[in-house]
Order: structure tokens, then sequence, then C-alpha cells
């Protein structure tokens, strides 16, 4: 193993999602390194500084640093950020563990239930890991291609540690990006996964052309489910009136840059889910999220 620089931050996923908040985060002055799977597409992004699969057009910052070995990326910093699909959370703990040390810190920013057991997914975090070390979630309105362009976004850093969100908030703070805190983390995190449940609803909506009227009340009588949801499962109703609820509920049901939305669209306009699926060519969180909401409600 060829240790790098320690770096401030290493973000664990390559997607359009990691690599803006690692863009964000290494455009905010701090070293950061970027993990993924894939070599050849890290080199390429390493060569040419962008990301033209998922981010075009999008210059990433001479601070970003780029590793396909997971070992030396975990080793490089404190701060670990994982930003993978809910189905892939599980697994990329236990492939982190072996690395971990006593000081690392983790943070998150996946959204969805567990497949199959239903848990949230600070219960996953603790199962793999323990409780002893600070976790934190980042969860929020935003669209990462808005975000790695430096578009005004603001989120919540929910923990129950909260000089630690308060960090991490300052960390991701700049003229355009706002972080504000949170101690709800199962709140924060219901809302994150069943928001996508319900853009897929109002995507099929307006694909069976059902109109304003109709999606304004899904969305409504949704978001009365999110928070009855919530309490169950240990949250606060008021954390899912604000940005990690309503504020992504609105997003994800209202704009096309939502996959959930789309997917739902192309159901709507008569795709089977396998068709509507492909058409996506990414992960649809929300397929998952409501087998597992379902099973929790």
């Amino acid at each position: 193993m060829t240790a790098i620089p320690q770096v401030d931050t290493t973000v664990i996923g390559a997607g359009a999602w990691g690599t803006a908040l690692a863009t964000l985060l290494a455009g905010n002055g701090q070293p950061v390194c970027l993990w993924g799977r894939n070599g050849h597409q890290l080199q390429e992004m390493a060569s040419g500084r962008i990301n033209d699969q998922y981010l075009p057009g999008v210059v990433l910052s001479e601070a970003l640093r780029f590793e396909s070995d997971l070992s030396v990326a975990v080793a490089a910093a404190q701060d670990l950020l994982l930003v993978v699909p809910s189905h892939a959370f599980r697994q990329t703990l236990e492939s982190i563990k072996p690395y971990v040390s006593e000081s690392s810190r983790l943070i998150w920013a996946s959204k969805g239930f567990e497949p199959g057991s239903g848990r949230l997914l600070h219960q996953v975090a603790e199962g793999v890991l323990g409780t002893a070390r600070p976790m934190a979630v980042i969860t929020g309105p935003t669209f990462a291609l808005e975000v790695a362009k430096g578009l005004p976004t603001a989120l919540t850093v929910a923990s129950v540690n909260p000089s630690f969100a308060a960090d991490i908030a300052a960390r991701l703070h700049n003229n355009t990006f706002r972080a504000y805190t949170s101690v709800d983390v199962p709140g924060v995190e219901v809302g994150g996964a069943v928001k996508n449940i319900l853009a897929i609803a109002a995507g099929i909506s307006d694909g069976l052309g059902y109109g304003a009227n109709a999606r304004a009340a899904l969305i409504t009588r949704g978001l009365t489910e999110v928070m009855r949801l919530g309490e169950a499962l240990g949250g606060c109703k008021e954390t899912l009136m604000g940005l990690a609820g309503l504020g992504d509920l609105l997003l994800t049901c209202t704009d096309d840059q939502s996959r959930n939305r789309r997917f739902g669209l192309a159901l709507g306009r008569g795709l089977s889910i396998s068709d509507a699926r492909a058409s996506i060519n990414q992960v649809v969180e929300g397929i998952d999220a409501a087998r597992e909401a379902h099973g929790l409600a």
C-alpha cells in the first residue's frame, strides 16, 4: 500500500453526488480524496479535471485527489464521507471496516432504507462500526449538478453529536451553500428515503396527464404520511417540515432532474418497470424504498 498525503476528507463514491460534494469541499480550500470503483474513470477525471458522465461542464478543483485503492483512500483522512446507493451501504461499510481507525469519523449522504431489513442507514452504520465514533448524515433538497456549479443550495447535517454536525456544516459552507444542523437523525433519514417514493408517484401522475391539482394533492397528502412514518420510527414531525422533509419532497416531485420523478413519468406514459428503469440508466432509490416503507407501515 502506497500512502498518499493526508487530506481532510475522503469521499467514497465517485458518482454524481459524491463528485459534487468532493468538488464543493475542495473548492472551499480543503484537500479531498475521491475514491471510486472504476480506476479508468478516476484516471480520466484526474487528467482532464472533469466528470463528463455525471457532471458535464464542471471543472474539478486541483485540490481534489483521486484514489482507486480503498485501503489507501480510507487511511488518508480522518473524515470518511460515504456517497453510495442504499443497497450498497452495508457492503461499503464492511469493505472499509478493516482500514477504519479509532479516530475516524463517518458521514454519509446516501438516502434510503436498507433493502431487505428496512433499517435506516444510521442503524446499519452503528451495527457495522459500533456507536463509539462520531457519525452524521447529509441530506436535503439537492441536485448534484447544481451544487457542483455553485448554484445556491441549503441542506441539513444531522448528528446526535451537535459539535460534529456543526463542524461538518461549517466545512460545507460558502457564499452559495448553507448547511443547517439537526440532532434528529431518524427524522432526516425518513424524509430523504420516502420523498423518492412520492417523486415516483408524482411522475406517474404527471405522465398520466392528471395535472397540477393532482400533483399538489399528492405532495401534500404524501407529506402527511411521511410525518406519520417519521414519528413512528423515532423522528420529529417538525424535522419533516424542514429541508430534509418538505424541501426535498418539493424538489424531487416537481423537477425533471429527479431520476425518481423521471422514472415515474416513464411509467405513467406506458413503459414497463424494466424499460422505465433502463431509460433512467442510474439508480432509482424509490423502487426499493417503496417496498421497505410498505413493510414498515
